[in-house]
């Protein structure tokens, strides 16, 4: 059945933010796609199994302290006042097995990291020794056993587990990996996230412009956001304004494991994207009481997500960091995001757009959060802004100097 324009669905029916946020979250389903990546290419990876240790870490006792190595037995009355001689028998660097045990009276010289001797079950720091000649040793003063010695297995024993399935991978988490002897380990892959503009007045930077036409901003700047929450962005061409165009141009976007496209989700002549989507899939909402951003559609297409984003870049960018970042998190197997936010006095008084929750963009200055929102199509809103302000549907204005919570970008 050919498309036409009775499938489109105006804005009468919008939802609540919340509401698109319930819808959004439960479309969202973790890929269980895995890939093995080097350690120089995990960090902020999602471990996709259990790590298990195989050894343990470190391999053998080993002194802690540069000294000697000795049995504490033999310095258990030593002082300064009545220092123990010992036998020198061998000196022992870091990376040397140990030839020779240590009898009675003997000690063996040894540097931090080091392996002890058979025999030798403490180590006196060469703080409290003095060389004496003919290859002797006064100690100074006693030690217990197991002072400043790391036992074998201290840090992890062979059959811990280390690191559980879904575990974000920081550098300390690398670093417990390393030390089992793996230089790669098992994650789940990142989403795939296409981004397709439309429109057909939009033109890639780097080309002249010729009259009627704009530069393209959100592919850049969703792929920016894409990126920064584990996902891979990858641009697709642009789709000029004609539901054939349009239509191939998605096709060829569900080949990755979600869809975001900005342009043309309105409901205007050329706006197309709604029609598209409800005949190759289902659309979950398509309108938001919100302000910007209130042409947003969701659906699902084979049940890949696909967001028809708006073409203004304020309203593109602030539904991506609420809407897209959330899913795109989920389906990566990442722990949810949790913004940084702060209370500041509103810098001036600003009106809200009646029923409609609003993002407002705030720049901080002078501790304060002074609005920078221009217009939805207006970059600057964003670029200039260091977080925003959200403003529920029934409240009319805010005031100057009133505390409102800034959720920082």
């Amino acid at each position: 059945m050919p498309l036409s324009r009775q499938h489109m669905r105006p804005f009468g029916d919008v939802i609540s933010i919340a509401a698109a946020r319930d819808i959004v979250h439960a479309s969202a389903i973790p890929l269980s796609r895995l890939e093995r990546v080097s350690l120089y290419d995990a960090p902020d990876r999602v471990i996709a199994s259990d790590i298990m240790a195989t050894r343990d870490v470190p391999p053998f006792a080993r002194a802690a302290m540069d000294g000697y190595a000795v049995r504490a037995g033999d310095t258990r009355d030593a002082s300064r006042a009545r220092p123990a001689t010992l036998r020198l028998v061998e000196t022992i660097y870091t990376g040397q097995v140990p030839t020779k045990p240590l009898g009675p009276g003997d000690c063996s010289e040894i540097a931090t990291g080091a392996p002890l001797p058979a025999g030798a079950d403490a180590v006196v720091m060469v703080e409290e020794t003095a060389s004496e000649p003919e290859g002797l040793v006064t100690i100074l003063s006693s030690v217990r056993p197991s002072q400043h010695v790391g036992p074998q297995g201290a840090d992890i024993r062979a059959g811990q587990v280390v690191l559980r399935r879904g575990d974000l991978l920081t550098a300390g988490r690398i670093g417990s990996i390393a030390a089992l002897g793996q230089a790669e380990v098992d994650v789940f892959a990142k989403p795939r996230v296409a981004i397709l503009s439309t429109g057909n007045e939009i033109v890639p930077p780097g080309r002249p412009l010729a009259p009627g036409q704009i530069y393209d901003v959100n592919r850049y700047t969703l792929a920016a956001v894409i990126a920064d929450n584990g996902g891979v962005p990858v641009p697709y061409g642009t789709a000029h304004d004609t539901l054939t165009e349009i239509t191939s141009a998605l096709d060829g976007c569900l080949a990755e494991d979600c869809v975001v496209i900005s342009g043309g989700s309105s409901v205007g002549e050329r706006d197309l994207i709604v029609d598209v989507v409800a005949e190759r899939g289902e659309v979950r909402f398509h309108g938001i009481a919100v302000k910007p951003g209130k042409p947003t559609l969701f659906g699902l297409i084979g049940g890949k997500p696909v967001f028809g984003m708006s073409g203004y870049p304020t309203s593109c960018l602030v539904n991506a960091y609420v809407l897209v970042v959330p899913l795109l998190r989920a389906l990566a197997n990442l722990p949810p995001y949790v913004p940084r936010r702060v209370s500041l006095p509103l810098a001036s008084r600003v009106a809200s757009a009646p029923g409609r929750h609003q993002f407002l963009t705030v720049r901080i200055t002078d501790s304060q959060a002074v609005p920078v929102f221009k217009a939805s199509g207006d970059i600057t809103s964003m670029s200039q802004a260091d977080g925003y302000v959200e403003i529920p549907a029934a409240v009319e204005s805010v005031d100057k100097g009133e505390i409102v919570e800034v959720t920082l970008f």
